[in-house]
């Protein structure tokens, strides 16, 4: 029988740690509000047949560009809509990072150091939870990753003195285009700075001019711009919205949620990264210093721009006020060969050196399987999924629900309704008071379409509602004496909501023999 090279022995680890990642992904309950939010976003995509406007509840919802719910709406269409499958987009792009980290650290630094980049990437927080959590970080990682990846490539790989490799560059526009499409602006903007800042830094610059502008742009604006042309052509506001918005305002105001000092992401690399950094980049703290002192060094030009796009995209992320966790995965990937790079010059002559990586990956996998087994235990409260099974089976596809000062994100999903729920509140007031909120992620999305906006309802609409036949009613645990549940029969008390049904007179009753159950009824 044919032995194993080392090569096969490291595309086998990717796979058993990729399906490791799978099998954490069946396990671990919807998180809220992020998870139901955008796998809903996906699954109505597919329902309603739109594949330009991104909506939630049927209202426009352009947070972030589409990429996301085009690949989840076709997964949902081969797959079939489900919890797991929702998160098949993410965990491919996570599959793609642990391959493309592979293969640059092989070619930088040799096959044992890129097998030691698999196990550190493949065994953190990083690749089993946010690898497979439903939103567009990993997405964005993963393409600005490539992207900086393919131009330094370009730059280094050309045979010739001064010039540059047209073909790796391509790919970098390509990549571009498709982090733009993950998420914005972002997708364009830190490739562009970390590789803007390294090409100087190796005293480089020079060779920008010898990149392929006119192919490259050109691939990138056939790839990336049509989806905001015909957006903003449908929606004259929508320009304003996304870019001004959801890019400009969210990194200089101070107004958005998730306001965290400036280490936070310091922090959430110690978190997602753990335990590695400590193994890796503290001993390299010296040499780092010392390299400083000496100034550019085109030799190391490889470790330059792994210290390069760390730091710039660190400190991107750090200037707002707005923090969340996700935000800092593009500094993951050369975390991750610095922290392989390091691991050589520091622990290989240690002894059992190799045992101890091995025990820090099976400490990590099975910290991650703990963690997975606790969400499971201990989320009930804040899912609908237990109203959900008795709606579903008790619901006509053609009923109304309604839901009361709240917007449960994973009740249509588990239903698989199509048709929007209408979502009951004092709008007017929320409109003048409150901040970034979900009730504003509604109203918001409501001025695009004022069709779509008659799902957002007040108190006094649902209180017409009370006699009508086929209407229900969701609410959160400990509204049972509101006075807008008034006239409403109980019908189930989940762990985090209430269903009720309304009372409608005998003959408003539906006839015998009508038609229940919607798509998400298990019975």
């Amino acid at each position: 029988m044919r032995k194993l090279t080392e090569s096969h022995k490291h595309w086998l680890m990717m796979a058993a740690l990729w399906c490791f990642l799978l099998f954490l992904a069946v396990l671990r309950p919807m998180a809220l509000p992020d998870e139901g939010r955008y796998a809903e976003v996906s699954r109505w995509m597919l329902v309603s047949g739109d594949w330009l406007v991104p909506r939630l509840d049927g209202l426009p919802f352009f947070h972030k560009p589409p990429l996301l719910h085009w690949l989840q709406s076709i997964t949902f269409a081969i797959t079939g809509v489900s919890v797991w499958s929702a998160r098949l987009v993410p965990a491919l792009h996570a599959g793609l990072m642990l391959i493309g980290i592979y293969w640059a650290t092989r070619k930088i630094a040799g096959e044992a150091t890129a097998g030691r980049s698999i196990v550190m990437l493949g065994s953190s927080l990083t690749f089993l939870f946010a690898g497979q959590f439903i939103n567009h970080d990993i997405l964005v990682a993963t393409w600005i990753s490539a992207a900086i990846g393919c131009f330094a490539f370009a730059f280094s790989d050309s045979k010739s003195a001064g010039k540059v490799d047209a073909a790796w560059a391509r790919w970098g526009f390509v990549a571009c285009a498709l982090a733009v499409l993950s998420k914005g602006l972002i997708g364009l903007v830190l490739p562009g700075m970390v590789i803007f800042i390294w090409l100087l830094w190796t005293r480089q610059f020079g060779k920008v001019w010898r990149l392929p502008w006119l192919s490259g742009l050109l691939l990138f604006a056939v790839i990336a711009l049509p989806w905001f042309v015909l957006a903003q052509l449908k929606y004259p506001g929508f320009f304003d919205y996304i870019i001004i918005k959801q890019h400009f305002a969210r990194y200089t105001a101070s107004t958005f949620n998730s306001v965290y000092p400036w280490w936070f992401y310091l922090m959430a690399l110690v978190i997602l990264f753990f335990p590695w950094f400590v193994f890796s980049l503290l001993p390299l703290l010296p040499k780092i210093r010392r390299r400083l002192a000496a100034g550019p060094d085109p030799d190391k030009s490889w470790t330059s721009l792994c210290w390069i796009w760390l730091i710039s995209v660190l400190i991107f992320f750090s200037v707002p006020s707005s923090k969340l966790l996700g935000y800092i995965l593009p500094a993951v990937p050369p975390l991750t060969m610095l922290a392989a790079m390091g691991w050589d010059k520091t622990m290989l002559r240690v002894t059992h050196a190799q045992r101890w990586l091995w025990a820090i990956v099976v400490l990590n996998l099975s910290l991650a399987l703990v963690g997975s087994l606790f969400s499971m235990k201990h989320t009930s409260e804040v899912l609908s999924r237990d109203v959900a099974a008795v709606l579903a089976c008790k619901a006509s596809p053609n009923d109304t629900i309604y839901a009361l000062d709240a917007y449960p994100y994973d009740l249509p999903f588990y239903l698989q309704v199509s048709q929007p729920l209408v979502v009951v509140s004092d709008w007017e007031t929320l409109r003048a008071q409150v901040g970034d909120s979900w009730q504003r992620e509604l109203f918001e999305s409501a001025d695009f379409d004022p069709v779509a906006a008659q799902s957002l309802q007040t108190p006094a609409q649902l209180a017409q509602a009370t006699n009508q036949p086929g209407r229900w009613l969701i609410t959160r645990i400990g509204l049972e004496k509101n006075p807008a549940t008034s006239g409403w029969t109980l019908v189930f008390k989940g762990m985090g909501w209430i269903l009720w049904r309304s009372t409608p007179d005998a003959s408003q009753a539906p006839a015998a023999g009508s038609v229940k159950g919607l798509a998400g009824c298990d019975q």
